[in-house]
């Protein structure tokens, strides 16, 4: 829990990793490449596996890149700070919603996982790097990013709580609850077996 005299931290915190969560790395990429507004192709989602559709690999990893360090960032630099685990775990969640609601671009962002698995290895390394090797392999056994991603993040939580990270537990709780606020669509294909493959344009 945060004490009255943490506040004033913690809204900072939260103001800055916010911000820093608003750079939209998709629009940005595909700005600087030339190449079609990812809210205006594809899926219309300003994310990397939309970019790797409309521009390409090499436009997708730069946009993978930069949506992770916008969340791995803001929450390396809290931790190194001697932050409090409540305010680590805030910021995490402010540089979520700056991805999803960007203050920059209208406030129509993308869909969050990178950006949130990015904050994952800045707060914990071995829960991240176990994330990763869950996202790989549902995404390869099952060809689709956005059942890797749900199932993922549903299981997050409890990596942290393995790892007694229990108020970091209870940020990416909220996290994963956004994640399948911003994937319901792709819910909604999965279950009706319409969701496109990985890369499929």
């Amino acid at each position: 829990m945060l004490s009255v005299s943490a506040l004033p931290l913690a809204v900072v915190a939260a103001t800055l990793a916010y911000l820093v969560g608003s750079v939209s790395a998709a629009i940005v990429t595909c700005r600087l490449m030339g190449l079609d507004d990812p809210r205006c192709a594809g899926s219309g989602n300003p994310g990397a596996t939309n970019v790797l559709r409309v521009g390409g690999k090499k436009a997708a990893a730069i946009t993978l890149l930069g949506d992770g360090l916008k969340g791995f960032l803001p929450v390396l630099v809290a931790g190194l700070l001697g932050a409090p685990p409540s305010i680590v775990a805030l910021v995490a969640l402010a540089a979520f919603i700056g991805h999803l609601y960007p203050v920059f671009f209208d406030f129509r962002g993308g869909k969050g996982v990178a950006t949130a698995l990015g904050a994952l290895l800045g707060l914990d390394g071995t829960a991240g790097l176990l994330a990763v090797l869950i996202w790989l392999a549902v995404a390869l056994a099952f060809k689709r990013s956005s059942l890797a991603a749900l199932v993922t993040f549903a299981l997050v939580p409890v990596l942290l709580l393995m790892e007694n990270e229990t108020l970091g537990a209870a940020g990416f709780a909220m996290i994963a609850v956004g994640l399948f606020t911003t994937h319901r669509g792709n819910v909604q294909r999965l279950l009706a077996g319409t969701e496109p493959t990985i890369g499929k344009r």
